[in-house]
């Protein structure tokens, strides 16, 4: 037997309720290659094509290894209708294998249910005695499941986060040294005493402000522009099955970099580093007065990254300066057909993995300045201003929406607020401390202490709200759609929702019914702005009905 129906069997003798169909997960890794090496010959295929009846009289020619770069000259037409016909019979034998062979079927499956009352008890409850065995966790919405990591055995997803951990603490820690390296563009006697020729041409008023000013800012940004595509490949690694736990992961891993390098590695480096003998030799006690007089020399550096990193990211995003450049060199030098046209102005999705960190740091400098330097305040207010201006725009107008998540941000957004006010009052604890008002700084201990209390009520009170679905919200809503709707039935889309995208690109695949995609458009729930590639067309029925038909097939995942 196998192990997609073992599940199917699980499922009904489990929970009181028919579950609609299940869909067994297959290694389909090699697939899917096949089926994006077959994409690429039928775009050139086209290209060809195009180039031939724009001038008949000659007859395109390309060579065969090496990307065209050499190799034999042959008929570009015929070379590529072959390879295409050759790759086709490929794609069905492995399509063909993966049915057949019981090790291509991974120890995974997507279940869907009736009601969402037996949804949500089979999701959130412990299947067996055995821990070990029958995990089940919600499934992804279709749209933002992660196909490449569902073949990954349940064994190696602790190996390979262990693996990326090691490697992030390397990554973090080690970024440092460009950092300081940074920050001591920012000493003008530092520079003058390692390059003493260059101090007439530093001395110049112009060029010592803008040593001074703005040099830091923008080359840190230049240092940090290719870290959130580094950290999702690593965070893709782990192994996590959908895009926005993707996201999530990388958000995490981004927020701790900028928290370690750019906060703390900017005022370690910056003015401590400055001071490291005294800093060594101080006693611990000592380290809060220390910081307490670091984080305020550091207030201009700061200002300067706000207005380049923040105020001119926020002018860039507007103006998408960034992807009408790169839509210009694929225009030039990529795009061959209309289908790689359309492929190049996609714009994409918001890149919570990118921006939310960022907007999280710019909070945390705010409460951290509050009451050390005051003046960086108008700074970070005229950011966040703009920021919601141009983003609200940006999400309705312009980006894709990629999946649902079920505000599963929240949660992790709530902790790093809390991290910045329990930073920011350590800060005042040391500031105070230099001052005449050391006395008060033991009182001020209960801050932080309190702040984390209150963390903590909240995780335990509302997280769970995030996490798990109420079994009373889901009878209630299962008794209303039974009355509204009796007759709903959605096996037909569910037979479709959850097979592996490249089954149903493959040719004459006759075991998957690919759904009528008018029905498609009428069981997903609508959005307030629909997307031109992966959100579906708004409902012919009401939303009240149309967001209930999404929730009946609330599926779990078993891995």
């Amino acid at each position: 037997m196998q192990k997609g129906s073992l599940v199917f069997d699980f499922g009904l003798r489990t929970i009181p309720t028919v579950n609609y169909s299940s869909q067994v997960v297959y290694d389909a890794n090699k697939l899917s290659k096949l089926v994006e090496k077959k994409k690429t010959m039928k775009n050139w295929l086209d290209f060809y094509k195009l180039k031939y009846e724009r001038n008949s009289s000659k007859k395109p020619t390309c060579k065969t290894r090496f990307f065209g770069l050499c190799g034999a000259k042959v008929d570009a037409i015929d070379y590529y209708t072959s390879e295409i016909d050759k790759l086709s019979k490929d794609e069905v034998k492995e399509r063909d294998r993966l049915k057949k062979d019981p090790k291509s079927v991974m120890p995974a499956a997507f279940v869907s249910f009736r009601t969402r009352w037996g949804a949500a008890v089979c999701a959130q409850t412990q299947q067996t005695r055995n821990p070990t065995m029958w995990l089940t966790e919600w499934s992804p919405e279709p749209r933002d499941v992660y196909w490449s990591n569902l073949s990954i055995p349940f064994v190696n997803l602790t190996i390979r986060r262990l693996v990326i951990g090691v490697l992030f603490f390397f990554l973090t820690f080690f970024f440092i040294i460009p950092i300081a390296i940074v920050q001591s563009l920012a000493n003008i006697e530092g520079i003058e005493e390692a390059v003493p020729f260059l101090k007439p041409l530093i001395e110049v008023p112009f060029i010592k402000s803008f040593i001074q000013g703005f040099l830091p800012g923008i080359v840190l940004k230049i240092f940090l522009i290719f870290l959130p595509m580094i950290l999702m490949i690593m965070v893709k690694f782990e192994g996590f099955i959908s895009l926005s736990s993707l996201e999530r992961r990388a958000a995490t891993k981004y927020y701790m970099f900028l928290f370690v390098n750019v906060f703390l590695g900017s005022i370690i480096a910056g003015t401590a580093f400055q001071q490291i003998d005294t800093f060594i030799h101080q006693s611990v006690s000592d380290f809060p007065k220390t910081v307490g007089i670091a984080i305020p020399q550091k207030a201009t550096f700061f200002i300067t990254y706000v207005m380049v990193d923040g105020w001119a990211g926020v002018a860039g995003e507007i103006l998408r300066l960034k992807p009408l450049i790169v839509y210009h060199l694929k225009n030039i030098f990529l795009v061959k057909t209309e289908k790689d046209r359309e492929e190049a102005m996609d714009p994409g999705s918001i890149e919570f993995n990118a921006n939310e960190p960022k907007i999280q740091l710019y909070f945390l400098l705010g409460l951290v300045y509050a009451v050390v330097t005051p003046f960086l305040l108008p700074y970070i207010m005229v950011f966040f201003g703009l920021a919601y201006l141009v983003f609200r725009h940006q999400i309705i107008n312009v980006y894709n929406q990629q999946y649902e998540s079920a505000a599963a941000f929240w949660p992790n957004v709530h902790g790093r607020i809390i991290t910045a006010m329990v930073v920011s009052q350590i800060v005042l604890m040391g500031l105070l401390s230099t001052k005449e008002a050391a006395n008060s700084t033991p009182v001020l201990i209960a801050l932080p202490i309190l702040t984390i209390w209150f963390h903590n009520f909240c995780k335990n009170r509302f997280e769970s709200a995030f996490r798990k679905y109420p079994l009373q919200e889901a009878k209630m809503k299962d008794t209303l759609e039974r009355t509204r709707e009796p007759n709903l039935d959605l096996k037909g889309y569910l037979l479709n929702a959850y097979v592996h995208p490249v089954f149903k690109e493959v040719e004459d695949y006759e075991d998957v019914s690919v759904f009528d995609e008018e029905d498609y458009e009428h069981m997903m729930v609508p959005t307030k702005r629909t997307s031109r590639k992966t959100t579906p067309a708004p409902s012919k029925y009401s939303a009240t009905s149309s967001s209930s038909l999404l929730d009946v097939h609330e599926e779990h995942h078993f891995r």
